[in-house]
């Protein structure tokens, strides 16, 4: 717990991360920096998904509008929470000289795709309103 409340803060105070370790060649921090861009372009897509099936699926049944808009739409809060989280760990962990931060989330993010998107599938075959 501590260790995430800490992660946390260091979100609001990036400069806390230059007081651990040495300054990374600045290559690595701007490839570090575009992957949690890459991240943030992928939370936007999610989100703008769940409003795209929330607004411009009107005849969809409410139950399988607001279910997926929701899902698609948590996914998007998650993977930009994910993003700073990410970005905060590989930069104090190149500081100090560590092997990067592995992580569980892009396989979770892209079952929860997978999954979001079978369901749009029967739910377009099957989930309109007669």
């Amino acid at each position: 717990m501590i260790g995430f409340v800490r992660s946390v803060r260091s979100w609001w105070a990036p400069e806390e991360v230059r007081r651990e370790g040495a300054t990374p060649d600045y290559r690595f921090s701007l490839a570090n920096e575009r992957t949690f861009l890459a991240w943030l372009r992928t939370a936007l897509a999610l989100i703008g998904g769940g409003f795209a099936v929330d607004q411009f699926l009107p005849d969809l049944r409410w139950g399988w509008r607001v279910g997926l808009a929701l899902a698609l739409l948590a996914a998007g809060v998650l993977c930009s929470l994910r993003a700073v989280n990410h970005w905060a760990r590989c930069e104090r962990a190149m500081r100090r000289g560590e092997d990067l931060p592995v992580s569980r989330f892009p396989a979770l993010l892209s079952l929860v795709v997978a999954v979001v998107a079978v369901v749009m599938v029967v739910v377009v075959l099957t989930g309109w309103e007669g």
